[in-house]
């Protein structure tokens, strides 16, 4: 397979988690999913550029046919989070419908690109292979609706970029060649199953799992993305749920800004706390004051976790494809962060006479992503195979 670029990005609802390949060297990143409008006459401009880092400075123009106003400027990401008027994403929100989607999407392509080319204010970057995830509520229906709107050219403009010189912006026009769409979950089987590098199966045992049935709960923002797999396939019968830790987190926000007067920024700041562990459950309202905000965090953890068991268990009884599955897999960041709690209501759920024996793999909330890379490989190593059959056929 020949070295290509390579664009894989987890469209989450609280993180954007990106895996890039540009001629074979990998890259990490990710994004919080938070957009503000941006307002000149409000812009604190920095003292020495070197004062800031670009990543908490993205202010954006995005000029694309998937957004309809291309006058209007945002403060994305880390920058987001700090201002008053930052737009987190509603309940049941559908990603390709929505220009916030775009605008991040774009964006931290950009954003990429920029880094590769530091030296650089105008900058071409071509994608050979993009792959992106959709809940699987929206991925049946709207799949090549969003593949149409990601091809093509998109321009991206970072305004006031530092370490730049006046006027401040690096343009950023992005060439997308082709893109394949991932389910979240059925992702997560692809990166538990298949090495990234060699695309081999590598997880036999899970694969022989699959001739009886597995069932994988993707436990995310706003949704909880079940999916059956059979004889190393999806089944068409399992569908998601509208069910997430957004509520759940908002609940705690609510409840430490009325009791313990501290404000989160958004959801990705109070999601790092916990995904940090307990020892990083307090807030410090005012210097030197720490509060500890578990009391507000574990009974929502709880009734997330009871919740998604409920889930879990309708899935796998409705479902006559997916009837005497052997295996349960718990995955997404929602479920590592309340995998303690997870585990308890699993304990109480035995006792009742219906067990749901969870497997927990590691790196759970970047299955989708790594499966989103791995599904990029597969999809652009036929093209060129196609290509080269081609090639062969009109030679001949």
């Amino acid at each position: 397979m020949s070295k290509n670029n390579i664009f894989a990005v987890d469209v989450g609802n609280s993180w954007y988690k990106v895996i890039a390949s540009d001629e074979g060297e990998l890259v990490e990143y990710q994004l919080p999913n938070a957009i503000a409008l941006f307002d000149e006459e409000f812009y604190e401009k920095p003292y020495d550029d070197e004062d800031i880092d670009f990543e908490e400075n993205l202010i954006v123009e995005v000029k694309s046919a998937s957004v309809k106003d291309r006058r209007e400027i945002y403060y994305i990401g880390k920058a987001a989070m700090r201002q008053r008027n930052v737009s987190l994403t509603a309940f049941n929100n559908q990603k390709i419908d929505e220009e916030r989607t775009y605008i991040l999407l774009h964006s931290i392509i950009a954003y990429h690109a920029a880094l590769s080319s530091p030296s650089e204010t105008e900058i071409n970057y071509y994608i050979d292979q993009l792959a992106v995830s959709l809940p699987t509520t929206q991925y049946k229906e709207k799949k090549s609706v969003f593949k149409d709107r990601l091809k093509g050219v998109h321009t991206v403009i970072f305004h006031k970029a530092p370490g730049i010189q006046d006027p401040k912006e690096i343009a950023v026009k992005i060439h997308i060649d082709d893109v394949i769409i991932g389910a979240e979950g059925a992702l997560a089987y692809l990166s538990l199953t298949r090495d990234p590098d060699t695309l081999n199966v590598y997880n036999d045992d899970l694969v022989k799992d699959s001739r009886k049935g597995i069932i994988i709960g993707d436990l995310g923002g706003d949704s909880v993305d079940f999916v059956g797999i059979k004889n190393n396939k999806p089944v068409a019968s399992v569908e998601g749920e509208q069910f997430g830790i957004n509520q759940f987190l908002d609940n705690i926000i609510q409840k430490v800004s009325k009791n313990e007067l501290y404000k989160f920024n958004s959801r990705s700041e109070l999601e790092e706390k916990l995904a940090a562990g307990q020892s990083e459950w307090y807030v410090e309202p005012f210097a030197g004051v720490k509060k500890d905000i578990s009391k507000y965090i574990i009974p929502q953890l709880k009734a997330m976790a009871i919740k998604y068991l409920e889930h879990f268990d309708r899935v796998r009884s409705s479902s006559n494809e997916i009837n005497g599955a052997v295996q349960y897999i718990a995955v997404g960041g929602a479920a590592e962060i309340a995998m303690r709690q997870i585990k308890e209501a699993a304990v109480k759920w035995s006792e009742r006479g219906r067990p749901i024996e969870l497997y927990f793999p590691e790196n759970m909330a970047k299955l989708n992503v790594q499966g989103l890379f791995i599904l990029a490989k597969m999809n652009q190593l036929k093209k060129e195979k196609n290509n080269e059959t081609e090639f062969v056929l009109s030679k001949n």
